[in-house]
């Protein structure tokens, strides 16, 4: 099946041949243009564009770059390759450009169109930049018209009423625009296999208590509840070394357990799924224990067994030979800030990373102090949206600048920004304005 780009992929020009193709002001065949994120295409923009077209003989239509778009958190909704093809899939349309500017003077100036077309909605008070707009045109013998329109649609309140679902184009759009096939993607995964990779971290035992609810007490606010069965699930940065495994990795899992029957469940656990695991045994303190108390699906009540204080330096001194000795293709520091990370034995533990060997760092705040930017200089962090912003102060930019911030920040050579179910964003270069999403 041929995609869009193949089809209609040869519509979208640069400013630099859009300028060659239509020549100078002025010119035999008239030129009007457009211009607009376009991010969800409705009626009301075709009523736009069509009309637009019946006044010149060529019709250039402009998008704004992902970039320059702030009307929202995730906006656009759909990235700016996907709508150059998709609007040049348009039959009225006869070139599409991604404006490389904030605002459409620049490239205005640089074509010189006969016309620029903007919406009957602009036409009653004109506003500021409009005004502008206008003045660009005037100074070469350029026009703006006013589309005649007699419903008004927008792209903004339709994405807020009903989010479109593009989550397939949008990933299918990424791999087309960086050249990647579901093939390369497979050989990708397949390079896991056999590749040495030591996870240094806190182990964490994750307990689901199921009980059902018997009522409350009348003299106190005291839930009562039956139990009925408890499961223990290995968790942390041992969750980690599993799924590495599971992923084809051969695995080493270096760690600090307490002295329990929960340090016994957790070597067995490891053992079983083939991770050689080098366990630091530390009897001042128990292996962190998280036992959320469920009911009805609902959790009651969450009991956490742990002790947050710093190893001591004898315990660092043997997880520092441990990463110098263990000979690895990528070193993996998962921190749950339960004791191994903290800022007076990160410096110590990342010096210890011998060179050439990829580095990964996350570290997470759900509940504790982590902070990101601590782990300078690494291959890869992949933070979290609350972690990014515990990290950097900033509770309000949006998550494109907020990413950046981050990028600058921790010197890392690729971040990767997880959103939930809305995605990621990743900088993978100092040209990082614009990370893509997915």
């Amino acid at each position: 099946m041929t995609s869009l780009k193949d089809r209609y992929g040869h519509k979208v020009k640069t400013l630099a041949e859009l300028s060659q193709i239509i020549g100078p002001f002025p010119r035999d065949k008239k030129v009007i243009m457009c211009h607009g994120v376009f991010d969800v295409v409705h009626p009301g923009h075709l009523r736009h564009l069509m009309h637009a077209k019946s006044r010149a003989d060529i019709l250039v239509a402009s998008i704004t770059a992902d970039i320059h778009i702030a009307k929202g958190e995730l906006r656009p909704h759909v990235p700016e390759d996907l709508r150059s093809t998709n609007l040049a899939a348009f039959e009225m349309i006869d070139y599409v450009l991604i404006d490389p500017n904030s605002e459409p003077l620049d490239t205005i100036n640089e074509l010189k169109p006969d016309f620029f077309a903007k919406g009957y909605e602009y036409s009653s008070k004109v506003q500021p930049k409009t005004q502008k707009e206008i003045e660009t045109l005037s100074s070469f013998g350029g026009q703006m018209i006013f589309t005649p329109g007699d419903i008004i649609y927008s792209s903004s309140r339709l994405i807020e009423m009903e989010p479109p679902n593009l989550r397939t184009e949008k990933l299918l759009a990424l791999m087309d625009k960086y050249n990647i096939s579901f093939n390369d993607l497979r050989k990708t995964l397949a390079k896991f296999k056999g590749k040495k990779v030591h996870v240094i971290g806190d182990t964490i035992i994750d307990t689901l208590t199921h009980c059902s609810m018997i009522g409350g007490q009348t003299k106190t606010p005291t839930m009562s509840v039956r139990f009925e069965e408890k499961k223990d699930f290995i968790g942390g940065a041992a969750i980690v070394a599993r799924h590495l495994k599971d992923a084809g990795s051969d695995v080493v899992f270096s760690t600090v357990l307490g002295d329990d029957d929960y340090k016994n469940f957790v070597l067995k656990e490891l053992k079983d799924n083939g991770i050689k695991v080098n366990a630091i045994v530390d009897g001042t303190r128990p292996t962190t224990n998280k036992n959320a108390i469920v009911t009805q699906g609902y959790r009651l009540l969450k009991i956490d067994t742990l002790e947050n204080q710093s190893i001591s330096d004898e315990i660092r001194k043997k997880l520092e030979v441990s990463i110098k000795k263990q000979q690895s293709d990528c070193i993996v520091f998962s921190d749950f800030r339960h004791g191994i990370f903290n800022r007076r034995t990160i410096k110590h533990l990342v010096n210890a990373i011998p060179d050439k060997i990829y580095k990964v760092a996350d570290s997470q705040v759900a509940s504790r102090w982590g902070n990101i930017t601590e782990f300078k200089q690494f291959d890869l962090v992949t933070p979290n949206e609350r972690e990014a912003r515990f990290a950097l102060g900033d509770q309000d930019s949006g998550l494109r600048p907020l990413a950046s911030s981050l990028y600058d920040q921790a010197d890392c050579k690729l971040l990767i920004l997880k959103i939930g179910d809305r995605g990621v964003l990743t900088c993978r270069s100092k040209n990082h304005e614009s990370p893509d999403s997915f």
